[in-house]
């Protein structure tokens, strides 16, 4: 190791003394691919080094590089000759370093990043390439970060958390934005198929960009300018087009099942809910394929429509008609139940919902409650006299003259998939008169609620919504037993009678 280390040491003295050893950068460059790990981790910091310096003194070419293979044309002279040369040295350099970020030791992966965007800090300072002033941004470089950064083989979410320095420069940021857009769409392009590792490391890209606010915010920039105010990277409107593109890029294609949650929970949370984008309602198809995976799924992809149409005007009929179709058995035993019934309370909180839909789900609800837990009915009893709250019109259901006792037959379609079709505000609540019969005396507590007068004030049902049936048990069993009755003749026998002629066998004492 020490060797090594001497060895860097005097190559990178000897390139930096003279050009009479430009050929000792291979000694360094070759050292890139040793299997000793401390000996790559030196090479790459003397790679920092002597391109770092070469890119300060100017001792690369500048402009449109000529290939490496065939003679350079008569009108180059010997140091340009020399610059295009040491030119394709270092992006040799820049390719290792992009593999190494690949490598199975994180420090060395570490090491490369931070080596590449220092590269990228100096070039954006001394630009390789002649262009515009206002885009002299070394993209192509950071491109090429951006390709180390979302692996296609391995899990490489350490590394994008330390790639998030680098964001808080709203240039880079911006033209990360940009890199990963044209990074899936070259990638995905090639298949139909979900690439699982590969879409998984570009969600952790993308989900970990925080966007500005306002315009007033967009003022740390790697690339310094005189004149900001005419530069593309200082308009707010430009960043939320660049965030539009990337997401709307990673979400039209196909995702693996199990990031389609974690993609729907930030959607929802991080990005529809804020202004950071110029047209959120873009979102609409990515929201109407993922609705139709089912389940939790569906559910948050609800949420996201729902979020479009509240803050966005968004027109979507048929939002009712689809989360009506998620109410079924399951809704009462999966472990997302809490989540869904807070968003279905969120849904249905309007007071200018039609009553045939608050009916609607009321009753279909009622309905799949004689087949529901105690600790689901808790909650979901009071649920529905919540809806009654809201909607007096509905009440019908519950104080209907005659009663359901002179209905020859109960008028609501359960199987109907649309809830202004199911004759709901027809029927009556008789399900919960059911459930005023219930084995559990709370169940029947709460059922019984339902005949008095309801209060205005609805009730809290964030407590009920947590509810576990280990929690009603563990509360029965604390219960203290009051007395009770008993009979007052003896019992002798197994079935408690005097004569039973099973009472001399079994005798209770």
């Amino acid at each position: 190791m020490a060797a090594a280390e001497a060895a860097l040491s005097a190559c990178l003295e000897a390139l930096l003394g003279s050009r009479s050893h430009a050929n000792r950068v291979f000694e360094i460059l070759e050292l890139l691919q040793a299997e000793e790990e401390e000996v790559v981790l030196s090479a790459i910091r003397t790679c920092g080094r002597l391109f770092g310096a070469f890119l300060e003194q100017g001792e690369l070419f500048v402009g449109q590089l000529p290939p490496e293979e065939g003679p350079l044309p008569e009108s180059h002279s010997a140091e340009e000759k020399y610059k295009i040369w040491m030119r394709h040295r270092y992006n040799s350099c820049v390719n290792c370093l992009v593999e190494l970020m690949s490598h199975e030791s994180f420090q060395i992966k570490e090491c490369s990043l931070c080596t590449l965007m220092t590269f990228v800090e100096l070039e954006a300072k001394h630009p390789l390439v002649k262009a515009e002033w206002s885009f002299n941004f070394p993209q192509e470089l950071l491109k090429l970060v951006v390709k180390g950064l979302i692996s296609t083989e391995e899990d490489s979410s350490l590394l994008i958390s330390r790639f998030q320095e680098y964001l808080e420069h709203d240039d880079v940021r911006f033209f990360a934005m940009k890199a990963v857009a044209e990074n899936i769409g070259n990638v995905m392009q090639k298949t139909k198929e979900p690439l699982p590792v590969y879409q998984k490391n570009a969600f952790t890209f993308v989900s970990s960009i925080s966007m500005p606010g306002n315009e007033s915010e967009i003022k740390t920039f790697l690339v310094k300018h005189a004149n900001r105010e005419e530069w593309k990277v200082s308009k707010l409107k430009e960043h939320r087009r660049a965030f539009e593109r990337m997401w709307l890029g990673f979400l039209k294609h196909k995702l693996p099942s199990s990031l389609y949650k974690k993609v729907l929970a930030i959607l929802n949370d991080s990005i529809l809910t804020l202004p950071h984008m110029n047209e959120p309602t873009l979102m609409i198809d990515f929201l109407t394929v993922a609705y139709d995976i089912g389940g939790a799924i569906s559910l948050l992809a609800l949420n996201g429509l729902f979020v479009l149409i509240l803050h966005h005007n968004l027109e979507y009929p048929d939002f009712y008609k689809k989360l009506y179709s998620l109410l079924d058995p399951s809704i009462f035993y999966v472990k997302y139940r809490a989540r869904f019934f807070r968003l279905l309370d969120l849904f249905l909180s309007s007071s200018h919902l039609p009553s045939y839909l608050v009916a609607a789900f009321a009753k279909r609800l009622a309905r799949l409650s004689l087949a529901a837990p105690p600790d689901a009915l808790l909650m979901v009893i009071p649920f529905i006299c919540n809806l009654l709250r809201r909607h007096p019109s509905c009440q019908v259901l519950v104080h209907r003259p005659g009663g359901p006792e002179e209905m020859p037959a109960d008028p609501y379609v359960m199987e109907e998939e649309d809830p202004s079709e199911s004759r709901a505000l027809e029927s009556s609540l008789w399900e919960i008169q059911t459930l005023q019969r219930h084995y559990h005396p709370e169940v029947a507590e709460a059922a019984a609620s339902i005949n008095t007068a309801l209060s205005e004030m609805e009730d809290d049902l964030m407590e009920l919504m947590e509810l576990t049936s280990y929690e009603i048990f563990d509360k029965d069993l604390k219960k203290k037993a009051t007395a009770v009755p008993l009979e007052y003749q003896r019992v002798t026998g197994l079935f408690g009678q005097k004569n039973d002629v099973l009472a001399e066998y079994f005798t209770l004492e």
